[in-house]
């Protein structure tokens, strides 16, 4: 079964449940700004996908941050599960678990590719 990490409204989880219903594929949502997310889940997803991938520098919650806390949240994999743990909304989203890995943002040819 699929598992997909975000927060509900956001435009990109919007899409990602649409398309995933269309698909007809069952998942489970969880939604870090009300359930949190636990540093070992982070550590996972950045050893699979990197921290450039995870990170959300794009948002305006990072862009809200000072540059010492930019920097902090940079300066070691410690303090960067710590930022993202603490603010979640500095994680990309979805994050979508699937049998043989993740997938993080909305990418519709990946999603379909689920199908197969």
């Amino acid at each position: 079964m699929l598992k997909i990490y975000g927060i509900k409204n956001c435009n990109s989880m919007k899409k990602a449940f649409d398309l995933l219903n269309e698909l007809g594929l069952a998942y489970e949502f969880h939604d870090y700004k009300k359930q949190g997310i636990d540093a070992d889940t982070v550590k996972t997803w950045l050893d699979a996908l990197g921290q450039d991938v995870v990170l959300n520098k794009k948002g305006t919650t990072w862009r809200k941050l000072t540059a010492e806390e930019q920097e902090n949240a940079l300066a070691s994999e410690d303090n960067l599960i710590t930022a993202l743990t603490t603010h979640t909304s500095l994680i990309k989203r979805p994050v979508l678990q699937t049998a043989t890995g993740f997938i993080a943002g909305f990418d519709e040819t990946a999603y379909q590719k689920l199908k197969d």
